[in-house]
């Protein structure tokens, strides 16, 4: 698969993915972990909580670029992975709101509803799905007229957003669909938006019993490509963590 433009595949994307060994990818998710308990021992003792967002408040951007990224994503996908990519967005712009980010709201947007599009059946291909995902969302955003700069962020934050240890150290749109699937997919950053704003956002945009349907999604990946990204995850339980996130479905 070839970009729209190849010097910047060259100078500021991510054109390899490999797994991680898998001793490294376990420090990268105890750390993280840890990181998680200290943050929900904070708000238990009433530090730093979260406050309610109205869901209005996390406007979907409305330009030409955004409206076909939603289109492209609903043609593609299953409502249980369509709807998990906008809340990518809304939990992604949430989490940012507490942590003091602000990212460019179009290019997260974008971002966050392409980036599962390779696991989508008529956007599969023979890479691991994060980059195929990637360098479709970089060209669509290229076509739409998003410049270099942009677009690259787009790329990014798709091709890196199961990238333990490497995201959340990266630019806020590439942190944020990291933070915002991982809150939708394990649970991953909960403590960092409200009760009352989670439970809108799933109200809003409910999961179609989303918990099964993407472990088996994933284990799929797996299996059909051994040499993945995520081989790693799955070694270490990603499924099960899946199936056992803080959602009633």
């Amino acid at each position: 698969m070839q970009y729209k433009n190849i010097a910047a595949r060259d100078q500021t994307l991510t054109h390899d993915l490999p797994p991680p060994p898998i001793a490294l990818l376990a420090t990268r998710f105890a750390r993280a972990e840890l990181a998680a308990l200290g943050r929900r021992t904070q708000r238990a003792l009433g530090f730093r909580r979260p406050e309610d967002i109205e869901l209005a408040a996390l406007g979907v951007p409305d330009s030409a670029i955004a409206q076909q990224a939603t289109e492209i994503a609903r043609a593609a996908e299953p409502a249980y992975m369509f709807n998990h990519s906008v809340r990518t967005y809304l939990f992604g712009l949430a989490i940012g709101e507490h942590l003091g980010l602000r990212p460019d709201r179009e290019v997260l947007y974008v971002a966050s509803l392409l980036h599962d599009l390779a696991l989508a059946p008529d956007h599969d291909g023979p890479e691991s799905f994060e980059l195929e995902g990637a360098r479709k969302a970089h060209d669509i955003a290229i076509d739409a007229g998003m410049d270099q700069t942009r677009a690259a962020l787009v790329h990014e934050a798709i091709a890196l957003h199961t990238s333990v240890g490497i995201a959340d150290k990266r630019e806020p749109e590439v942190a944020l669909v990291h933070f915002g699937a991982g809150l939708d997919v394990i649970g991953f950053h909960a403590e960092d938006v409200s009760a009352a704003t989670r439970r809108a956002i799933v109200e809003a945009w409910p999961r179609h019993a989303m918990k099964e349907a993407f472990a088996q999604r994933l284990e799929t990946e797996v299996a059909h490509k051994p040499g993945c990204h995520f081989r790693g995850h799955a070694r270490l339980g990603f499924a099960m963590k899946v199936r056992q996130a803080p959602f009633a479905e």
